[in-house]
């Protein structure tokens, strides 16, 4: 004779359970959410964004931005080997460089000038975020699995809540 699952007794303990395995990537996921949440607003994780001094009228050259950008001593950059990309705002008027080393230049477009130099936190923020910074076989097997368990705790978080208001309804029913 097959022997009946109790649900509600599976639910709580794969909720118990599940949920110390994955504390430690949730964590993380959690603390660096909320500081994505406010790179905007916080100029320690993300440079603000300068404007230039015309808008949407670009006249500099990638020549023009590695000599920008080598005149940055801060952000050691030397030649397009030192650079991971460039972020181009024409409607500001600037360029972003950010170097590999995460420092950031921001150029005008039109007269060339660094207008900021600074440090950039939310690109290793979003590494920590997504579990990269660790290892990309990290973000695949440790962070995803964390993920779909998550979802599975919210399943089973949800169907904690919703019981006691079924067994009620179905009592007043009869």
């Amino acid at each position: 004779m097959k022997k009946k699952i109790n649900w509600n007794k599976w639910t709580r303990k794969t909720h118990y359970w599940v949920s110390v395995v994955i504390i430690l990537p949730i964590l993380i996921v959690i603390i660096t959410g909320i500081l994505l949440q406010l790179k905007k607003e916080i100029n320690w994780i993300q440079p603000p964004t300068i404007k230039g001094q015309v808008q949407n009228n670009p006249i500099i050259s990638f020549d023009d931005i590695l000599n920008a950008t080598r005149t940055a001593e801060e952000a050691n950059i030397k030649s397009w080997d030192d650079i991971d990309r460039l972020d181009v705002r024409i409607e500001k008027g600037i360029v972003k460089v950010r170097g590999k080393n995460r420092w950031e230049v921001q150029i005008d477009t039109k007269t060339k000038k660094v207008l900021q130099v600074a440090y950039r936190r939310s690109d290793l923020i979003e590494q920590l975020h997504d579990g990269s910074w660790f290892n990309d076989k990290v973000k695949l097997y440790i962070f995803l699995p964390s993920g779909i368990i998550l979802f599975i705790l919210w399943l089973t978080g949800l169907y904690m809540f919703i019981l006691p208001y079924a067994v009620k309804w179905n009592k007043k029913k009869r």
